[in-house]
């Protein structure tokens, strides 16, 4: 209403005059003050717009973002159909993204359409653009049915008021947006639920928030100006003068944790210099932390109890993430010679033997799939080259949500039992093939020596022909290495008694080397010689020692004889853990099926070249004296070394023993 009668109070004073018309201007840019709202505004603007320069109607139509909309009606075109209101606003914003025009009417039906000018009742109109600061355009005047040409002054002044407005409309928008800023930020200050206050050097209170003077039991404006050290907050003391939450007044920032009674609450202080005097002010927010004080508390001891859980267990325990790296390891895996570096962000089947590397793949994603396996036996490959047989178990780890996004594989160390399992297996093998060997063997041996006796009968009778003689001379060749076989059948079968005397090993290797020197000097074969001169004694059969020693370097010999390269033979002794060790290495291709190479038949030679028998008679010879023999492929992938490991003579006799009971 005040408003209103304002506008009615300005006299009406159009006859054309300069002074009528600078009258009503200067009117006008008083009343289109920018504190105005923008409807009140854009309502002044087109009835002052229109009633200065006599047009029949006047019009607003203002740019919010993106969007244009009619702001105000005035004369005429103060109508109340939405869908009029609609279209004019579509055709102003049209003109009003155009460039600039000179002021003068146009056609109503070319500038705004013939439809929406008819409707309107509109012959002509006077489009006036409003542009922001930087070019922006804000909206468009639209004058209609002036009936007059606009005279330069009329012009002018039709140009001044609509800069004025385009200044004051943008002002006002300004206006609005620091009001509303200012309300939106009094109402986030007020929605926070921790307690803020700020006071200034003096110690007075300049503003707190809602939840702070909810507490207090006051009204904000109440508690302003107040002096915070006498406020009893927290269960800290009144102390008029001094705040009871500033440590250390000249510190940036502060922070540290509150008691009161149950309850914990962290301080956090900053301090700044605001207004125009550069006032220090200090703002204390303070939480109340109790419940993420004791839900870290809690999470702690359960964290705690489970790591113990883990450590401690004999299991070595991995987490794989979906993509099968390793992303938590338990202390155990480190006892057992895994280096963090090595297990850690690294993918697990990496370290899997490659031969069962797609086995172990196809498990751990079965196990992403939801499904738990256990019992897969697979051996892993250590940094250091040496592999380790484990059995895992694999269980998938679901989030809160259900979903699966790790894997936990529990390893066990089953290594040793392996060994002994396979042992003990080739051990009842050996002793069931022995027993069935040493019956064969003597029943093939009697018809054999009938066949070599008569043969020599027959090569010694002066009425055989010279023909069939070479032919029998063949068949006694044959019979008597038929002979040698046997008699290695009944080696292997470990029938013949064995001698028990106190033996140097060193001595018998250099025996044995003897034989063979010939062979290796003629052919080129380097021999490698390192022994440990102060071996003790062991007891045993240096006849039988000498066969073991014989049939491995004879194997070696034949396999360096298979490369290219220069042979090399390697042997060594050495004193370790009460046993002797001879290690017998060479440079040749390597075994291929090296976990069968002590079976019995099983050779890698040609056919004819060898019966598969000599490794195992070794296997037995040396497992008669209480001692092992394994195979290996050297790590650089460059031929094989055997080792034989025996006990001394103290522990020779305990061994067995031990083995007889």
């Amino acid at each position: 209403m005040r408003a209103l009668k304002r506008i009615r109070e300005i006299p009406s004073l159009r006859d054309g005059s300069f002074e009528s018309l600078l009258a009503q201007f200067s009117a006008t840019t008083l009343e289109l003050s920018p504190s105005l709202g923008t409807a009140e505004f854009a309502r002044r603007l087109t009835a002052r717009a229109m009633e200065m320069l006599g047009a029949r109607a006047a019009v607003l139509a203002l740019r919010r973002n993106m969007e244009w909309e009619i702001a105000a009606l005035s004369g005429l075109a103060d109508c109340r159909e939405r869908t009029i209101q609609r279209r004019l606003a579509i055709a102003l914003a049209e003109q009003g993204n155009l460039p600039a025009a000179e002021l003068r009417p146009a056609s109503s039906a070319r500038s705004l359409g013939r439809e929406l000018s008819e409707a309107l009742g509109w012959r002509e109109v006077l489009l006036t653009r409003l542009k922001g600061s930087e070019g922006a355009p804000l909206g468009v005047l639209c004058l209609a049915d002036l009936g007059h040409e606009l005279s330069p002054m009329e012009h002018q002044l039709l140009e001044a008021l609509a800069a004025h407005a385009s200044v004051a409309l943008e002002n006002a928008r300004l206006f609005s947006g620091i009001e509303q800023s200012r309300k939106q930020w009094v109402e986030d200050f007020d929605a926070i639920s921790d307690f803020i206050v700020v006071h200034n050097a003096a110690g007075r209170v300049l503003r707190l928030n809602r939840a702070l003077a909810d507490l207090l039991h006051l009204r904000p404006a109440e508690a302003v100006g107040s002096d915070i050290g006498g406020w009893q907050l927290l269960g800290a003391l009144p102390q008029p003068g001094r705040c009871p939450f500033c440590r250390n007044s000249d510190a940036a920032r502060e922070e540290f944790i509150h008691q009161d009674g149950k309850r914990t609450y962290l301080i956090s202080t900053s301090r700044i210099h605001a207004g125009e005097e550069n006032e220090l002010r200090t703002i204390h927010v303070l939480k109340d932390i109790t419940d993420r004080r004791e839900a870290e508390r809690r999470y702690r001891r359960e964290r705690d109890f489970n790591k113990n859980i883990l450590n401690n267990t004999q299991s070595m325990i991995l987490v794989l993430d979906t993509a099968g790296l390793v992303s938590f390891a338990n202390r155990r895996c480190f006892e057992a010679g895994y280096r963090e570096q090595d297990l850690l962000g690294r993918p697990l089947a990496d370290m899997v033997a490659p031969a069962l590397r797609a086995s172990f793949t196809g498990g751990l994603e079965r196990a992403l799939e939801g499904a738990a396996l256990g019992r897969l036996e697979i051996p892993l490959v250590r940094e250091n080259g040496t592999t380790r047989q484990f059995s895992i178990s694999l269980s998938p780890m679901r989030d809160e949500h259900g979903e699966i996004n790790s894997v936990v594989a529990v390893l066990t160390d089953i290594t040793d039992a392996a060994d002994l399992q396979a042992k003990l297996m080739r051990t009842e093998k050996m002793a069931a093939l022995g027993q069935l060997v040493s019956g064969v063997a003597h029943e093939v041996n009697n018809p054999l020596a009938a066949i070599v006796g008569f043969t020599d009968l027959l090569l010694e009778n002066p009425a055989i022909p010279e023909e069939a003689k070479q032919e029998l001379q063949v068949i006694l060749e044959e019979a008597q290495r038929t002979r040698v076989i046997v008699q290695n059948l009944l080696s292997f079968a470990r029938q013949m008694p064995a001698q028990r005397e106190p033996v140097q090993v060193n001595s018998v290797l250099r025996q044995t080397l003897k034989l063979r020197a010939y062979d290796f000097a003629n052919h080129g074969v380097e021999l490698a010689e390192r022994y440990d001169e102060d071996l003790p004694l062991l007891v045993g059969d240096p006849h039988q020692l000498q066969q073991v020693f014989l049939n491995i370097v004879n194997n070696a010999y034949d396999a360096v004889r298979e490369t290219r390269r220069r042979g090399k033979i390697e042997i060594a002794t050495a004193h370790r853990q009460g046993q002797l060790e001879i290690s017998f290495r060479d440079n040749g291709p390597g075994v291929s099926h090296v976990e069968r190479i002590f079976d019995p038949f099983f050779t890698t030679k040609e056919v004819g070249k060898g019966t598969g028998l000599g490794l195992s008679i070794c296997y037995g010879i040396v497992r008669a004296h209480g001692g092992e023999i394994t195979a290996q492929n050297n790590p650089d992938g460059v031929g094989c070394v055997i080792r034989v490991r025996l006990p001394i003579a103290a522990r020779q006799a305990e061994v067995l023993a031990a083995e007889a009971g």
